[in-house]
């Protein structure tokens, strides 16, 4: 059997990386995440519309052709 080779930082120098990684990113500001956060349940809502919509018409002309 091979031994695992554990490379140096090991996790704590993964979690040392990831906050350093995390102050870099440039955070949006609260008026921008409502926003956003309108834009995306908008977004959702027109296409979940828009896929019920197509569901229920062709349920409706598979149910003509197949004569159900």
């Amino acid at each position: 059997m091979a031994k695992q080779r554990i490379k140096p930082g090991g996790i704590r120098g993964f979690y040392r990386e990831t906050i350093a990684e995390l102050r870099k990113v440039s955070w949006p500001t609260r008026p921008e995440a409502i926003h956003l956060t309108r834009v995306v349940l908008i977004v959702i809502v027109t296409v979940g519309l828009f896929l019920g919509m197509l569901d229920f018409l062709f349920t409706r002309l598979f149910g003509l052709i197949l004569g159900a």
